[in-house]
């Protein structure tokens, strides 16, 4: 299972940013991590089906089967260099088609590695639930786009 370090740093950036955002609840990995909200935990290397990415670096959304559930996450993974200290992953589950959403992170990573996950949410066929994964690369936010 993924270990929850502190994350103070990157959640205080993070948070600062969410100021006058339109939508947006409050964030922090406490928001779905341990079961909150219904979200699981899941090992940084865990690989899905990718359904969203970014352009760029290599940020996706993911889906596959966990706990015998389908269910979505976001994962940022290293291409050409490792995500390092800074780096952090998160994903946005909204339940009104974008409009509003809640983030679920940021988790961040104090050491070298070459995959990062946010927790994962179960999947609905609804086309008002929807998943969007972030990131932040060496300071640089990026997102992909709603699946």
């Amino acid at each position: 299972m993924r270990k929850l370090g502190a994350c103070a740093a990157v959640v205080a950036a993070s948070a600062s940013l969410l100021v006058g955002v339109s939508g947006v609840a409050s964030a922090s990995a406490a928001d779905c991590a341990h079961g909150a909200n219904g979200f699981v935990d899941i090992p940084d290397d865990l690989e899905g089906t990718v359904v969203a990415n970014s352009p760029g670096r290599s940020l996706t959304v993911e889906v596959g089967i966990v706990q015998g559930v389908k269910r979505g996450w976001a994962r940022a993974h290293g291409s050409e260099a490792a995500l390092g200290p800074g780096d952090s992953v998160w994903m946005d589950w909204s339940q009104d088609g974008g409009r509003t959403w809640l983030q679920c992170g940021p988790f961040g990573t104090s050491t070298y590695k070459w995959s990062l996950t946010s927790a994962a949410k179960a999947t609905n066929p609804s086309p008002n639930w929807r998943f969007r994964g972030g990131a932040y690369f060496n300071g640089v936010m990026t997102l992909t786009p709603w699946y």
